[in-house]
């Protein structure tokens, strides 16, 4: 249920702003996409898994504010990463 290591520098890799960036909000954003896609997964198995389905709701309110604050900053990096990650809004 965890990003690996492997896949964690994949997402970095392509969504990084610059040389050293592993922590700009759309790097951010598209590791948080990854565990809400990974959890959705599990749930699919474990549908009275409530505990973690709390903590998914966390993970997708992150992003959420991620996304806004996204938005109010940079609109065409904002609406790149929509497009990238097949994200609705």
């Amino acid at each position: 249920m965890t990003l690996v290591t492997e896949n964690k520098k994949k997402l970095i890799e392509g969504f990084k702003a610059h040389s050293q960036d592993t922590g700009s909000a759309g790097v951010q954003v598209a590791l948080l996409t990854e565990r809400i896609n990974l959890l959705t997964e599990h749930f699919k198995l474990h549908k009275k898994d409530f505990n973690s389905r709390r903590g998914l709701l966390i993970l997708v309110g992150k992003r959420r504010r991620l996304l806004n604050y996204l938005k109010k900053k940079d609109i065409a990096k904002y609406q790149e990463l929509l497009d990238k990650l097949n994200l609705r809004k």
